[in-house]
């Protein structure tokens, strides 16, 4: 694979040696994109088993300050329909909605759903589904109060899964952000996978992480 000229610059790292998060976002902060706002990406590595099901961690975390991301919205209901535009909803409908999304159409990063639209939308389970968009109770994405879930969204909630071999990965910010602002984003997340820590798992929970840019290179990190 051909190395490009901004993979070369990157050789003064030292990729071997574990940073603090403020440390590793300024280190990084040289070696991003000046053409574009690149996001900073997490990867963290738990010791769980996720083929246990009280060890299959998911769930949705704010961060205190944004993604940085705009996030559009769709909300499947009809009695609450009013309620979810007055909050910022950017698509909003019933069954029409369904049969939209059954013929293709998908422009939206956050689906949410009342509960009485859930049995309608196994029709689109199999679309939404592998691209992690169907609504889930655990998540807290299928909810009468669509207002706060709509807002809560906007704001920047994140979710978080753990994935094969117990990696999740989540985005936590703009490099535009400053270097505070990333690190708490990074504290919060972090905080909510210890309060979520399956009671079954034992010995060490966290076991590694590194912090990338979109573009850049990676960094291990001490979150413990």
């Amino acid at each position: 694979m051909k190395v490009t000229k901004r993979q070369q610059t990157w050789a003064k790292l030292n990729k071997d040696n574990v940073y603090s998060v403020a440390d590793a976002i300024e280190a990084l902060r040289e070696y991003a994109s000046k053409k574009f706002d690149e996001s900073l990406e997490i990867a963290i590595r738990l010791g769980v088993d996720v083929t246990k099901a009280d060890q299959n961690i998911r769930g949705m975390v704010s961060l205190p300050n944004g993604t940085g991301k705009t996030v559009r919205v769709a909300v499947f209901t009809v009695n609450s329909a009013d309620e979810a535009k007055k909050a910022g909803a950017d698509i909003v409908g019933g069954e029409d909605l369904i049969e939209r999304v059954a013929a293709g159409e998908i422009n939206f990063d956050r689906v949410i759903a009342t509960p009485d639209m859930m049995p309608k939308m196994s029709k689109i389970a199999r679309i939404l589904g592998p691209k992690g968009l169907m609504p889930n109770p655990k998540l807290g994405t299928v909810t009468n109060n669509v207002a706060d879930a709509v807002t809560t969204a906007k704001a920047g909630q994140v979710e978080y899964r753990a994935e094969k071999n117990g990696i999740v990965h989540a985005g936590v910010g703009k490099m535009s952000f400053s270097t505070d602002k990333l690190v708490e984003n990074v504290n919060a997340l972090v905080d909510q996978l210890k309060k979520v820590k399956p009671a079954s798992v034992k010995g060490q929970y966290i076991l590694g992480a590194a912090i990338a840019t979109t573009q850049g290179p990676g960094l291990k990190v001490d979150i413990k």
